[in-house]
């Protein structure tokens, strides 16, 4: 429907689904956002695709509740192996960080060599590759795990760190060997790390951030549907966890460049309920 103020719902394992929510903001500041960050389960990327699709669908009928007009997938982990199997079984369009993030990636590429980093999970699923091959048959696709910068992202240390530059260094300098035109930022929390990756790739390598192509992705999506809101102020964001809400305002504001204000944690049996007002309500 044409002014739709319904929230847009964002999930992620944590707190690295945060980026994407920046984006979405600069993006989109008329959208209401309700995201959940589920803090007690995470990491997702060492976990089997069965149970990353299962938690998925929990964190989906848990965003339900709150009548949103779409739901974000703000994980790589969770866009790579649960977003099939959950696309057509929910009432309201999703979207996942992967596919935004490929298509623009061959576009830049033009026909030359794409690299991609993201968590070991991630690039075990080889989720980016295939979702580049549908654009492009022939692209030529190199892939490295680079495991460390989620926890470097998350201490907050500086591009200019020693220790941040050597582990950029470290995982990339075999990668810019290769001659790659695009590097792909596989990860929520890579972005953090931007500044340190770009001086190590140079200025010849284009970086594509998922985040902002999947906030992208989620305005054109809503604007072919009519379901842009009408609102003139800036949106609410709330959000939900289901661990440690104190360590997520704290990170929190480094993954949205503002302070975290509205963040509530989620028991359980609040998860889990199957009534729904209590949570709603509290909202």
């Amino acid at each position: 429907m044409a002014g739709d103020r319904r929230c847009i719902g964002v999930f992620d394992s944590g707190i690295g689904g945060l980026t994407v929510v920046r984006e979405l903001r600069r993006r989109l500041p008329h959208e209401e956002i309700v995201y959940f960050g589920d803090t007690a389960r995470v990491p997702y990327g060492i976990k089997s695709a069965e149970t990353v699709t299962r938690f998925a669908r929990e964190n989906c009928d848990f965003l339900l509740r709150f009548d949103p007009k779409m739901i974000v997938v703000a994980c790589n982990t969770a866009s790579a192996a649960a977003l099939p199997a959950l696309e057509g079984t929910l009432p309201i369009p999703m979207c996942g960080v992967v596919e935004p993030g490929a298509r623009e990636a061959v576009l830049l590429g033009r026909g030359q060599t794409i690299a991609v980093i993201a968590t070991e999970a991630t690039i075990a699923s080889d989720a980016y590759r295939r979702a580049m091959k549908q654009y492009d048959p022939h692209v030529r696709v190199i892939q490295r795990p680079c495991p460390l910068f989620v926890p470097l992202a998350e201490e907050g240390r500086p591009s200019s760190d020693p220790i941040v530059k050597a582990v950029v260094e470290d995982y990339l300098e075999p990668i810019v060997r290769l001659d790659p035109k695009v590097l792909v930022l596989g990860c929520t929390h890579y972005p953090l790390l931007k500044e340190a990756i770009a001086e190590v790739t140079g200025p010849e390598v284009k970086l594509v951030d998922s985040g902002e192509q999947t906030a992208r992705a989620v305005a054109e999506q809503l604007t072919a549907g009519g379901a842009l809101s009408d609102r003139t102020g800036r949106a609410r964001l709330r959000c939900y966890v289901s661990d440690n809400p104190q360590r997520f305002r704290e990170l929190g504001q480094r993954f949205l460049d503002h302070a975290v204000v509205d963040v509530t944690w989620i028991s359980p049996e609040q998860f889990f309920a199957s009534d729904v007002t209590t949570v709603a309500q509290h909202a």
